[in-house]
């Protein structure tokens, strides 16, 4: 399998960096369930199977990074954005890798939900 561009993932730092300093849209790709356990405050929803229909709705003028929880789904939505000529990038090791590093989840006392 060919390796991703190095540009088309991003940490969880820097995610939440951008997203802080507004300028990256957050969108969580996993399943409604998996949001509902626990999610990156100030993201947005839209899950992977809805992401076709509901691509007009992402801002293509503001980057767009996408999470789900290791980083399998994520890539696959920042790479169709990426063909389709958008910024778009994959939170590298996705929900798991953000709440090891102890990063804020909503509700307060949410965990990742396995898949």
């Amino acid at each position: 399998m060919a390796h991703p561009p190095a540009d088309l993932e991003i940490s969880p730092q820097s995610t939440a960096e951008m997203l802080a300093a507004g300028t990256a849209q957050v969108v969580d790709v996993r399943e409604p369930y998996e949001r509902e356990a626990g999610h990156i405050p100030g993201s947005r929803h839209v899950e992977l199977a809805q992401l076709r229909e509901q691509a007009a709705s992402i801002d293509r003028d503001v980057p767009v990074v996408f999470v789900c929880r290791v980083g399998a789904r994520s890539l696959m939505a920042a790479q169709a954005f990426r063909r389709a000529g958008c910024d778009a990038r994959s939170m590298t090791g996705g929900m798991e890798r953000w709440h090891a590093e102890g990063r804020p989840l909503v509700p307060e006392d949410g965990h990742v939900a396995p898949h």
